[in-house]
Formats: C-alpha cells, sequence, structure tokens
C-alpha cells in the first residue's frame, strides 16, 4: 500500500484526514477457506481429524495423510463428505520422504494445487529415563515428527503459490518440557524452531507459516501411551482442571489458514487450558 508524506499535529489523530484510510472491514463473505485444498497429515483422528471436519465446514477439499489406521480414517471421510466437500485419503510413513513426495503428487493429480498444508502427524513414548530411549526410538520419534515436517513441506512447497498457508502442531511440551518424554519435547522443539525461519524464509513469498501448540487434548495418542491411572488423570492439572477436546483446538487452524490471519506468520497458538508459556 503506497502512502504519500503526512502529518497530522494532533494526537491521537483523525482518521477521516489519513490517505489512504486505514482498511476496517472485512472483504470476505460465507465460508472462510471456500474452494481450499488442504493436506493434513495425521487426519485419521484426534486433532487431524477435527481440523479436517472443520476445513471442510468452511468450504475446503481435504487430502487426509495417516499411517494405517484405516477404519478411523474411513469414518473422517464419511464426515467430511457429509459436508459436502472431496476427501481422499492416503496411508502410509510419512517419515520417508518417498513417501511424502508421493502424497505430494496424488493430492496435486487429484486437486491441481496445494492451498493449506497441516504438518499435524504425530507419536510419542512415555519413558522414565533417558536411558530407556533406544536409538531406534529416538530415530522413529525425529522421523514421525520432523522429517516427516521437512520432507512434506519440501515437496508441498512449489504447488503452494501466494497466500498459502502451512500450519504446524508443535506442542506445550516444547516450552516446558516433560520428563517422561524427553525424545518427542526435543521433537517439538524443532518443529518451533522449524516454523519461525520457515516464516521468515517465505515471508517475502507471501506465504504464512506458523503452528499450535496444544497442551493436553484427548486423542488416540493419549491411552495408547500411558497407563490407565495417568490417563484417568490426564488435563486435570491445568489451570482450567480438564482435558480439552479436539473440536476446541481445530479453531486455531481454521483462523490461521483464512485471510483472517494474513498478517500473522511465525506465531504459535496456544490451546491449553489456561497455562501461561513464554513465546
Amino acid at each position: 500500500m503506497e502512502k504519500p508524506p503526512q502529518h497530522q499535529e494532533r494526537k491521537p489523530g483523525h482518521e477521516k484526514e489519513m490517505d489512504p484510510k486505514p482498511e476496517s472491514t472485512f472483504q470476505q463473505e460465507g465460508k472462510k477457506l471456500l474452494d481450499k485444498v488442504a493436506l493434513i497429515t495425521g487426519g485419521d483422528s484426534g486433532i487431524g481429524r477435527a481440523i479436517a471436519i472443520a476445513f471442510a465446514r468452511e468450504g475446503a477439499d481435504v487430502v487426509i495423510s495417516y499411517l494405517d489406521e484405516h477404519d478411523d480414517a474411513d469414518k473422517t471421510r464419511e464426515l467430511i463428505r457429509k459436508e459436502n466437500r472431496q476427501c481422499i485419503l492416503l496411508p502410509g510413513d510419512i517419515g520417508q520422504e518417498s513417501r511424502c513426495r508421493e502424497i505430494v503428487d496424488k493430492t496435486v493429480k487429484e486437486f491441481g494445487r496445494i492451498d493449506i498444508l497441516i504438518n499435524n502427524a504425530a507419536e510419542h513414548y512415555a519413558k522414565q529415563s533417558i536411558e530407556d530411549i533406544t536409538a531406534e526410538q529416538l530415530e522413529y520419534t525425529f522421523r514421525t515428527n520432523v522429517f516427516s515436517v521437512f520432507f512434506l513441506t519440501k515437496a508441498a512447497l512449489p504447488h503452494i503459490k501466494e497466500g498459502g498457508s502451512i500450519i504446524n502442531t508443535t506442542s506445550i511440551n516444547a516450552y516446558k518440557g516433560n520428563p517422561s518424554l524427553l525424545d518427542y519435547s526435543a521433537a517439538k522443539g524443532a518443529v518451533l524452531s522449524f516454523t519461525r525461519s520457515l516464516s521468515q524464509a517465505l515471508a517475502r513469498n507471501n506465504i504464512r507459516v506458523n503452528a499450535v501448540a496444544p497442551g493436553p487434548i484427548w486423542t488416540p495418542l493419549i491411552p495408547s501411551t500411558f497407563p490407565e491411572e495417568d490417563v484417568e488423570e490426564f488435563g486435570k492439572s491445568t489451570p482450567m482442571g480438564r482435558v480439552w477436546q479436539p473440536n476446541e483446538v481445530a479453531p486455531c487452524y481454521v483462523f490461521l489458514a483464512s485471510d483472517e490471519a494474513s498478517y500473522i506468520s511465525g506465531q504459535v497458538m496456544h490451546p491449553n487450558g489456561g497455562t501461561i508459556i513464554a513465546g
């Protein structure tokens, strides 16, 4: 926006005397993501499923990447189709770069482009000591949580045009740590740093890169990771005293993917039940 030289003597000033006038109204009408194409990893269940449904309700077609949870993925596709939007399912291990390239190629073949990339897939394994974390676990944790983010972003970027959006799922553990999730916390810290760096690298391309750092959210990852007594108490230590649902997190992704967040990049949203997080 070009602005000619100008000055006002009186503070705080008059908007009516400004040239050009600040834009105060929203041009967008109707659905926030109408006819966008979104690729969502880990979209079969949990936060990923909630994002996929929320995006479909806002008018987006959705591609869901997942490992091998075919029953969950089928259910998610059914829910998206009820919103009268298209959905394709692409299973496979995104810790492998070749699979990430295949997922992007199939997405582009089906829809012609990618408008929104959601790097959401994650896994963690609770261990009480660093001595219990094998080299194999460490590599697998980083392959799923970090390598996949690099691989998919690298493959998708040539197909994301100006105005596109990349949103990565990091975690509250990237900020406050977790003694039983050492490798996972470290991986999510890497995702956080990657988000901030990539946002700067793509700013001139007008591609926004942001992240969401959920706190305790009720997803299949929780009962598959922790003993049942810990699952029973999960989330109760937050200031709001309860576990949160995926549909309470998904609106963060809708906002960051929409034109309403057109001036937001390199930032993190914190749906965590009231925990104060620096940064």
